[in-house]
């Protein structure tokens, strides 16, 4: 991905405003030990003839990442921009606006990188299940993949990984409906990476499909 055009991308009206993820800030000290239950491959790119789903059966349709308008990835394999759908700010329970698109599609689908950048955090919570933090190449933005059903192994911070590269899988962990697999997918800019966390969230969408 060329990080001019997300960087342009970015400042040229895609939808800001304060919102929080799906998990409080991280604990001092370190985050909470994820499950195990993760994938026994390494992040890896897809191959252009693979059909087959990680951990094991078959998922017709799969291919090479798609590459979106904008240079970023579309993180779910097998998925195309038109096939996105704009939940971006769908209301949610306790008052919250949904600040993420979510991208359905069978459990185990791989899930990759949308752009080139290392490992912020892995991390599990009641809210967001099995999560990846991944800081984009401008060092100013988040990209969050949530409830993810595995965890590529030995996948750990500070792990760069390439645009396109398999980062876990889609799965219903954390708050998700049990069956309800998808992939929450949530992009946001930060002063500070330190502070990776949270901030002005970024409407995906757009950048996904060319479309506002």
């Amino acid at each position: 991905m060329r990080a001019a055009a997300l960087a342009f991308l970015l400042a040229s009206g895609c939808a800001l405003a304060s919102g929080c993820r799906l998990e409080p800030p991280p604990a001092a000290g370190g985050a909470a030990e994820p499950r195990t239950d993760t994938l026994q491959e390494a992040p890896r790119r897809v191959a252009p003839d693979e059909g087959a789903r990680l951990g094991g059966g078959a998922m017709p349709g799969a291919a090479d990442p798609v590459l979106a308008p904008s240079g970023l990835v579309v993180p779910v394999v097998g998925v195309a921009p038109a096939d996105l759908v704009d939940t971006y700010g769908d209301a949610r329970g306790e008052g919250r606006a949904h600040d993420a698109i979510d991208i359905p599609a069978p459990r185990g689908t791989p899930v990759v990188a949308a752009v080139s950048g290392p490992v912020l955090q892995r991390f599990a919570s009641d809210a967001g299940g099995l999560t990846v933090y991944q800081l984009g190449p401008d060092a100013r933005t988040v990209f969050y993949y949530a409830h993810l059903d595995a965890v590529a192994d030995g996948l750990a911070a500070g792990h760069v990984l390439r645009a396109g590269d398999v980062l876990g899988a889609v799965g219903d962990s954390g708050n998700a409906a049990p069956g309800d697999t998808h992939l929450h997918f949530a992009i946001w800019r930060v002063t500070d990476p330190a502070e990776f966390w949270d901030g002005p969230p970024v409407n995906p969408y757009p950048l996904l499909t060319g479309r506002r």
